[in-house]
C-alpha cells in the first residue's frame, strides 16, 4: 500500500484525539525516496501543539503497522496558518464575526463580515464600495458551492 493522500487522510481522521477536531487538508509530496506528508488539522476551538503531536504519533504508528518500519518519510502535522483558505463549515463557524474575502465561481470577489454559517452557506454583510461614497453593507446569502476560495482578512488596526 502506498502512502497516498487518501490513505493518510483516513489514518489521520482515525487518529484525532478529540471529537471537535477535524482534518483540513492532507498533502503527500511526489518524492519516491522520502515523501513529505503534511497534515493540517484544526478544531472548533482551535488546536493545540499537544493535539498535533498526538495525531502525529498515532499516524506514525499506523504507517508503521501498514508499511513496516523501514518506510522512510517526513510527517508534519500542524494547524492551517491564517493565510490558509477556509474550506470547511466548521472553520467558517469559528470565524463568525470576522471579515472574509471570497473568490466566487464567476470570478468576482466579495468582502464582508461573516454574520452566520448555515447548513448550505454563509450569511455575509457584504461591503459595497462605490466611488466617492462611503462603503455600505448589504446582507447577502452565499451558497458554499459558489465559493472557490475563502480567506480571513487580517486587520492590524
Amino acid at each position: 500500500m502506498a502512502l497516498t493522500a487518501k490513505t493518510i487522510r483516513e489514518m489521520a481522521e482515525a487518529s484525532l484525539p478529540d471529537s471537535d477536531l477535524f482534518i483540513v487538508d492532507v498533502a503527500v509530496s511526489d518524492s519516491a525516496v522520502r515523501p513529505k506528508i503534511t497534515v493540517l488539522a484544526d478544531g472548533e476551538q482551535g488546536i493545540t501543539i499537544d493535539q498535533c503531536a498526538t495525531i502525529s504519533r498515532r499516524i506514525n504508528k499506523r504507517i508503521e503497522e501498514t508499511e513496516g518500519e523501514e518506510v522512510s518519510y517526513v510527517l508534519e502535522v500542524s494547524s492551517p496558518g491564517v493565510d490558509f483558505p477556509l474550506t470547511q463549515p466548521k472553520q467558517f463557524k469559528r470565524n463568525t464575526g470576522r471579515n472574509l474575502k471570497l473568490k466566487m465561481q464567476d470570478g468576482t470577489e466579495k468582502t464582508g463580515k461573516l454574520e452566520e454559517v448555515t447548513e448550505t452557506g454563509l450569511n455575509l454583510m457584504e461591503e459595497v464600495k462605490q466611488k466617492g461614497k462611503k462603503a455600505t453593507y448589504v446582507p447577502v446569502q452565499i451558497p458554499f458551492g459558489d465559493i472557490v476560495k475563502a480567506n480571513v482578512v487580517i486587520s492590524f488596526k
